[in-house]
């Protein structure tokens, strides 16, 4: 019989979180407790915020159902091992869908692990490679935990940092967010020795150190972390600005779903003469037009990737590399000369 309540609790959460009904009876026998306790503790349970649905009948069930709020999870070895890797291998590359919630759950998650499934997770991870990866540099999980707890707590952040032309440096800074491209994990955060915004290369900085020392943040001049990155991108002397132009024959939810935001955001066009009746999105069509710096030859790749027929129109070396790619693609497939093959170029 367990007597230690919150224990007991837990066991009992442990339980619950099953998705299954548990009889009465059954949480009473697991527990070693009376049918009373069990409705006592489902009453605790319930003041603590978790939704505890119960079910009527002669030996009425217990079940936990979705509420309005996300309560803590209660996670056996094996669960907390398998979510920290997952966690892990994504944040090593700045993967999509791969955002900064994800490595600040990553950093929670690893700040309660007892060592010796720490050492399982490095373990598992050392000796698995995965099929896919970002094409940006890769990360050691450490560093972006670290930064993203010092976003979280409001921390000051220390750390090494190699420019691009090699110049190394010691920066101590108020982090503000952790941006992903979908190639390059960045951290914008105010820099206290140069007494402005910088943005950082995540896979440039070394020896990440949390210095304890709290601060109220600043105010952000564009109020957003992701443009105020696209900006700093776009102000840099060696970057190519370029105004991008692409017509998708798929509804605008579906490209929204599937290319970085930054690229432009889709908006809904009349319903043009289609160019292929194979499309299997051919119930919409919608326009990106937006400003990027990234190279053309990754736009192109992202382009073809998407799964839906488009067309370009800018700018004049997209064209170019698309046209390029398609002629590749095409002979790849064994069919010199060309034809239509989704990717297109006007």
């Amino acid at each position: 019989m367990t007597t230690d309540t919150p224990a007991r609790l837990l066991q009992l959460l442990s339980l619950l979180q099953t998705p299954r009904e548990w009889p009465g009876g059954e949480l009473a026998d697991r527990l070693g407790v009376s049918r009373r306790t069990v409705r006592r503790d489902i009453d605790r349970l319930r003041d603590l915020g978790y939704p505890v649905q119960a079910t009527l009948g002669s030996d009425g069930g217990y079940r936990l159902v979705a509420g309005k709020a996300m309560p803590p999870l209660v996670l056996d070895d094996e669960e907390a091992v398998a979510i920290a890797v997952g966690l892990r291998a994504g944040a090593g590359h700045a993967l999509e869908g791969v955002d900064e919630a994800s490595v600040r759950a990553l950093a929670k998650l690893e700040q309660v692990l007892p060592a010796r499934l720490r050492h399982r997770v490095s373990t598992l991870q050392a000796a698995t490679t995965p099929l896919t990866s970002g094409d940006g540099a890769s990360i050691a999980p450490e560093t972006l935990t670290v930064m993203a707890s010092t976003v979280a707590g409001r921390e000051r952040l220390r750390f090494a940092y190699r420019a691009k032309d090699g110049t190394e440096s010691r920066r101590l800074t108020e982090p503000y967010r952790l941006v992903s491209t979908g190639r390059r994990w960045y951290l914008v955060a105010y820099d206290l020795d140069r007494e402005d915004w910088r943005t950082f290369r995540v896979d440039r900085v070394g020896d990440p150190f949390a210095t304890g020392a709290r601060f109220t943040p600043r105010e952000l001049p564009t109020g957003s972390a992701a443009e105020y990155l696209r900006r700093s991108i776009q102000r840099r002397p060696d970057a190519y600005e370029y105004e991008l132009d692409v017509t998708f024959e798929a509804p605008t939810e579906f490209v929204a779903a599937r290319l970085p935001a930054w690229l432009g955001t889709p908006v809904a066009e009349p319903r043009a003469q289609t160019r292929t009746s194979a499309s299997a999105h051919s119930e919409g069509w919608c326009r990106i037009r937006g400003t990027t710096s990234d190279p053309v030859e990754w736009v192109a790749m992202r382009l073809a990737m998407l799964g839906c027929e488009f067309s370009v129109a800018g700018p004049v070396e997209l064209v170019a590399c698309v046209r390029e790619l398609g002629g590749r693609l095409e002979r790849a497939a064994g069919h010199p000369g060309g034809g239509e093959s989704g990717v297109g170029a006007r």
